[in-house]
C-alpha cells in the first residue's frame, strides 16, 4: 500500500460535462491509479439485471468523463437511446504492482482507474465541503493547485458482472439475455383461489354491512329498552360496537375497492390495444389508501382526476376518511327525543277524589295509630298542608314581587301569575286559570244601590297527581331517567280529568254580614264566651234549617233556592284577622270571612270539583320534572272532554270540604276566633282590593287563598280515578287493593336511537349511499369477472416488474425527484415474451393522452 497517496490529497470527480462511467469497465473492489506505464485490461460485460444486461443508462452521463468532444455530435449520439446505455470501451491494463485497495487482486488484475477517478498533476485540487440539504453528498470547492492530489475509485460487488462481456447492448439492441426471468405462477388466477375467495368475501361482508348502516341510517330506529344502563347492553358498549363494525366496514371498503382498481388498470395495461395506464392512474392506489397525498402529490390528482376512473378514485377516497365520521352522525345511538306516539296508560286507583281517611293512611309518621289513635293521621296531614301550602304560597308571592318590579303587571287574570306548587319535592306544577270573568262587571251586577260591591271569582285547575304514578308503573314500560344514566327524559299528556279549586269571594257591610254572625243574633248580647267549642252548646239550627235570607244569596247559591244554606262566623273578626266556617252541615264548601284596616269586611266561599276541560301534562327527568294542566285549548285533542263524551262538568265534591277545613285550621285562618292575629291572616286581609278591579301590583284575595289550597287538590288526587266520578264500590271511597284503570295519552320519550341529532348532519347520507353503491358495483365485478389476475399496481408486483424491464428514456431524469409534467401521463403496457414466459413493461409509443 506504500503507493497509496494520503487521505486528505483525494481530488474529487471531474464535472459531469468531461466524464462518462460506461466507458469503463471495471474489476469489483479494485482501485486504478493512472501510471505511465499503464496497460489495457481485458474488456469486461455490463452489469445486468436477471433476463437483461444492464448498462449505463443516460443519467451515468451526468457524472461521467467523456473528453473533449463536439458538443453538437454528442445531443445527436444521446438522441434516441433511451437512458444513453452505450457500449462500454476497454481500458488500458495498469502495470504490474499497482497497490489494490480493499483486497489485493493478483497484479495481472490491477487496472487503471478511469480518467474521472484521477486528477492529472496540472489540475486544480478540491475539497468537499457539507451540504445540510443533499445528506451524504458535497459539493467541491477549489482549493488551489495540488498536483499530488487525487481520488482512488473503487467498484463494489454489484459491478462484477461487468466483466463478464466487453459488448454492451444499447437500447435498440435490448432483448432478454439468459438467463431471463420465467414467471413461476400464473397471471390469472381462478375463482376457487383463496386470494380470489378473500376478496370476494370482503365484498360481500362491505357490501351487506355498508348496506345495513346506510338503512339504519335512513330508519332511525329507537332502541328503547334495547340500549340502558340497567341491561346487557349499556350505552358504552353500543357505542363503542358501533365504531368497531363501521371501522371494519371502512377497511373492508378500502380493501375491496383497492383491489377493484389494481385489477381494472392492471387488466388496461395487459390488453393489447388498450390505451394502458398512466404513472397519475397508478396513483390512485395512494389516494385511497393515503389521503393526504391528494396534497402532496397533488400533480397526479390534476392530470388524473377529471377521468371517469380518477373521479370515482376521488369520492372513495373521501367516502373512506369520511365515513366513520358518517357512522358517528348518523348510526351510533345518541339520545334522541322521539315522535309523539298514542298510547294507552295504566294508573293504580285506590280511592275517591278527596278521601280524607285515605289521605291520612297514606301520610307517612312515626307516631302510628296505635299510639295516637284519634288525631295520628289529621297531624301528619296538617303538618304537610303547613309545608307544602307555605312553599307553594312563597314562590307565587316571589313571582309577584318579580312582576311588580320589572312593571309587567296586569289587570286581566289570564296574564297574571300562574299558581305553582310542589309534587313529591322534585316535580315543579303549574296550575291554570280558568272560567275567568270580568271582575268589573260581575261586582256591578251584584252591587246594591248604594254601595259598590267588590266581587272576585277565581278559578284555579292543578293537573291529575295520579299521572306521576301511572308513568312510573312497569305495566306502561316507559323509559325512566335513571336508565340511560341519568340523560333520559319523556314527556306524557294524559286525557283526564283535572282537580280544580274555585274561590268567590265578596267584600260587605258589617249589617249585611248579621245574619252569618252569631254574635250578632238576637239573644247572644254581642258576645260569646268559650268559643274554642264553636259551634258545639251555641244554638245554632240544625239542618234542614236554611236560616235567614241574607243580600248575598244569589250571589253565593244560599237558601233553599240553591240547596244550600249560609255558613254561620262565630264572631266578627278583628282587623287583620280571619275567621273560618268549618263545620257546617251536608256543606260542599268552607268559608272565610276577613277584617281589613279599613275595617271591611270580606268573605270567601271555597270549594272544590273535577273539570272535563283540561288535561295533564308531565314532563320527567332525573333531576326533577314538571306537571301542568293543559285547559281552555279548543285545539287540545287529549281535553278530558273529548275522550268522554258524557263527562259533567264541574260537579262539586264535598268531600274536599273535610281536607279543606284541616287545611284551613292547618294555616291558621280561625286564629281570628281568638284575636289570634295570624301572620297568613294579616297578608289575607291586606289583599282584600279596594276596587272593582284588579290590581296589577298585587294578587287579589281570592287568588292567594286559591294558590294556598293548591297541594289540597294534589293530596286528593293521588291514587284517584282518571275519570270523573268514582265507579267502584257505593258504600266506601276507597279500596283496600288497588285496580288498573286505563287513560287515554300521548308519550313522548327520549331514549337512544340511530339519525343525526342537527339537521345539516343529513349530508353523511352521500357518504353512506356512495360507499353502498360502490360496494355493490365492486361486488358485481368480482362476480362477472372470472377470477383475479396478478395486481401490477400493487407495490412488490409493481417493483419487481420495473426491476425486470428495460429502461426508458421516458422517465429521463425521473431517478431522483420522481416523474413530473408529461411523465406522470404517459402511457405504460405489460408486455409478455410468450416464449421465454416474462413479463415487463414498456412505455407506448404514442404521445401522451393528457396535456
Amino acid at each position: 500500500m506504500s503507493n497509496l497517496p494520503p487521505k486528505s490529497s483525494l481530488s474529487p470527480p471531474i464535472p459531469h460535462e468531461t466524464s462518462n462511467l460506461s466507458d469503463y469497465t471495471v474489476d469489483s473492489n479494485t482501485t486504478f491509479y493512472d501510471t505511465p506505464n499503464s496497460v489495457p485490461t481485458p474488456g469486461s460485460p455490463v452489469h445486468h439485471r436477471v433476463g437483461y444486461r444492464r448498462v449505463a443508462s443516460f443519467n451515468d452521463q451526468e457524472t461521467a468523463y467523456h473528453g473533449p468532444e463536439d458538443p453538437g455530435k454528442r445531443a445527436a449520439t444521446i438522441q434516441g437511446q433511451g437512458l444513453g446505455i452505450k457500449n462500454l470501451k476497454p481500458l488500458p491494463a495498469s502495470s504490474p504492482g499497482e497497490s489494490i485497495l480493499f483486497g489485493s487482486p493478483p497484479s495481472n488484475s490491477a487496472l487503471l482507474s478511469p480518467p474521472f477517478a484521477r486528477s492529472p498533476p496540472s489540475q486544480t485540487s478540491y475539497r468537499q465541503i457539507e451540504d445540510p440539504i443533499r445528506e451524504g453528498h458535497g459539493d467541491w470547492q477549489d482549493d488551489g493547485p495540488a498536483t499530488e492530489n487525487y481520488q482512488p475509485f473503487t467498484a463494489d460487488l454489484e459491478t462484477e458482472s461487468l466483466r463478464k462481456n466487453t459488448r454492451a447492448p444499447t437500447v435498440q439492441s435490448f432483448e432478454p439475455q439468459e438467463p431471463w426471468c420465467k414467471t413461476k405462477r400464473k397471471l390469472h388466477h381462478g375463482k376457487g383461489n383463496w386470494l380470489a375467495i378473500s376478496v370476494l368475501a370482503l365484498s360481500v361482508y362491505s357490501t351487506l354491512l355498508s348496506g345495513l348502516w346506510l338503512g339504519v341510517g335512513i330508519a332511525k330506529p329507537r332502541f328503547r329498552h334495547g340500549i340502558t344502563n340497567t341491561g346487557s347492553f349499556p350505552p358504552a358498549t353500543a357505542s363503542l360496537v358501533t365504531a368497531a363494525i363501521a371501522k371494519t366496514i371502512e377497511l373492508s371498503f378500502v380493501t375491496v375497492f383497492v383491489t377493484f382498481l389494481g385489477q381494472v388498470l392492471s387488466r388496461r395495461a395487459l390488453v393489447k390495444k388498450s390505451k394502458g395506464i398512466t404513472i397519475a392512474e397508478m396513483s390512485f392506489r395512494s389516494w385511497i389508501m393515503q389521503p393526504g397525498t391528494l396534497i402532496t402529490h397533488w400533480e397526479t390528482v390534476r392530470y388524473a382526476a377529471l377521468t371517469f376512473l380518477g373521479l370515482i378514485s376521488l369520492l372513495c377516497a373521501v367516502t373512506a376518511m369520511l365515513y366513520t365520521t358518517a357512522s358517528d352522525a348518523l348510526v351510533a345511538p345518541k339520545l334522541k327525543m322521539g315522535a309523539l306516539e298514542q298510547k294507552m296508560l295504566y294508573g293504580h286507583v285506590a280511592s275517591d277524589f278527596a278521601s280524607y281517611p285515605y289521605i291520612k293512611s297514606k301520610c307517612k309518621t312515626p307516631i302510628s295509630e296505635n299510639i295516637d289513635p284519634e288525631f295520628s293521621g289529621s297531624t301528619c296531614v296538617a303538618l304537610e298542608h303547613n309545608g307544602q301550602a307555605y312553599h307553594n304560597y312563597m314562590q307565587y308571592l316571589s313571582n309577584w314581587t318579580i312582576s311588580r318590579a320589572r312593571g309587567i303587571g296586569s289587570d286581566q287574570l289570564s296574564e297574571r301569575p300562574i299558581p305553582l306548587g310542589m309534587l313529591y319535592d322534585n316535580t315543579t306544577i303549574e296550575g291554570s286559570w280558568i272560567d275567568m270573568e270580568n271582575m268589573t262587571e260581575t261586582s256591578q251586577r251584584y252591587s246594591p244601590d248604594d254601595y259598590q260591591r267588590i266581587v272576585m271569582n277565581v278559578t284555579m285547575a292543578m293537573p291529575h297527581a295520579g299521572v306521576f304514578a301511572a308513568t312510573r308503573n312497569p305495566i306502561n314500560n316507559i323509559m325512566q331517567p335513571q336508565d340511560l344514566n341519568g340523560l333520559g327524559e319523556y314527556i306524557v299528556e294524559a286525557s283526564v280529568p283535572s282537580p280544580v279549586t274555585n274561590v268567590l269571594c265578596a267584600t260587605m257591610r258589617k249589617e249585611e254580614l248579621a245574619p252569618m254572625v252569631y254574635t250578632a243574633w238576637p239573644g247572644s248580647n254581642g258576645t260569646a264566651s268559650n268559643l274554642t267549642g264553636w259551634p258545639s252548646g251555641f244554638g245554632v239550627p240544625l239542618w234542614p234549617s236554611y236560616l235567614n235570607s241574607t243580600p248575598v244569596d244569589d250571589l253565593f247559591g244560599f237558601g233553599e233556592k240553591y240547596n244550600r244554606r249560609h255558613p254561620v262566623f262565630s264572631k266578627y273578626p278583628i282587623e287583620y284577622n280571619t275567621v273560618l266556617n268549618h263545620s257546617g252541615w251536608f256543606t260542599d264548601s268552607i268559608y272565610i270571612l276577613a277584617t281589613a284596616a279599613s275595617g271591611d269586611y270580606a268573605m270567601c266561599a271555597m270549594k272544590a270539583s273535577l273539570t272535563t276541560n283540561c288535561s295533564t301534562r308531565h314532563r320527567a327527568s332525573l333531576s326533577g320534572g314538571s306537571m301542568s294542566a293543559h285547559c281552555e285549548d279548543p285545539e287540545n285533542s287529549l281535553a278530558y272532554g273529548k275522550s268522554y263524551d258524557n263527562a259533567t262538568d264541574g260537579v262539586v265534591k264535598k268531600d274536599w270540604s273535610a281536607v279543606a277545613t284541616d287545611w284551613a285550621l292547618a294555616l291558621s285562618l280561625n286564629a281570628g276566633i281568638a284575636d289570634g292575629a295570624a301572620s297568613n291572616a294579616r297578608l289575607l286581609a291586606q289583599l282584600i282590593p279596594t276596587s272593582q278591579a284588579l290590581d296589577p301590583s298585587l294578587p287579589s284575595i281570592a287568588e292567594a287563598l286559591a294558590v294556598l289550597s293548591g297541594n289540597t287538590l294534589l293530596l286528593s288526587s293521588i291514587d284517584t280515578p282518571f275519570i270523573h266520578f268514582w265507579n267502584y264500590s257505593t258504600t266506601v271511597n276507597f279500596l283496600e287493593e288497588p285496580q288498573y284503570q286505563a287513560f287515554r295519552a300521548t308519550l313522548q320519550t327520549q331514549d337512544y336511537a340511530s339519525g343525526g341529532t342537527q339537521q345539516w348532519q343529513g349530508i353523511f347520507y352521500v357518504v353512506l349511499f356512495l360507499t353502498f353503491a360502490t360496494n355493490v358495483f365492486c361486488l358485481i365485478y368480482f362476480l362477472v369477472r372470472h377470477g383475479l389476475v396478478t395486481d401490477f399496481i400493487e407495490p412488490q408486483n409493481l417493483f419487481t416488474l420495473s426491476l425486470n424491464s428495460p429502461p426508458s428514456q421516458a422517465m429521463d431524469g425521473a431517478c431522483g425527484g420522481g416523474p413530473e409534467g408529461d411523465q406522470l401521463i404517459m402511457n405504460w403496457h405489460i408486455k409478455m415474451d410468450e416464449e421465454r414466459e416474462h413479463l415487463y413493461i414498456q412505455n407506448g409509443t404514442g404521445p401522451p393522452r393528457i396535456t
